[in-house]
């Protein structure tokens, strides 16, 4: 223990991949049977994960990433290194794709 206790509680507070996963699959509804199912891994593997027993592969990350919705640079590391353009760092717009309001179809 350090000579500052508020520093002990803030690193007991933050998340492990472990805990993003977990908190990824809560916050996207997915269960881990889902999870397990969409993967095709068991769902003992998924609760090891979740759990901090073992890591996930680097494609499995990128899958469970897509699947919730979750940015997987969070995932990895708990941070956003690429936040998206529409969001609190980035323009509030997005770009027109067809400047030409009719069908070209008749």
């Amino acid at each position: 223990m350090s000579e500052n206790p508020d520093l002990d509680i803030l690193h007991r507070l933050e998340f492990t991949r472990a805990d993003r996963l977990a908190k990824s699959l809560t916050a996207s509804g997915v269960s881990s049977q889902e999870m397990a199912d969409y993967l095709e891994v068991s769902r003992n593997t998924i609760s090891n994960w979740i759990n901090g027993r073992t890591s996930p592969r680097r494609p499995d990350l990128l899958a469970w990433a897509l699947r919730t919705g979750v940015p997987i640079d969070w995932i990895e590391s708990g941070e956003l290194k690429n936040p998206r353009p529409d969001g609190p760092n980035g323009g509030s717009e997005c770009a027109t794709r067809d400047s030409n309001p009719q069908p070209s179809d008749p």
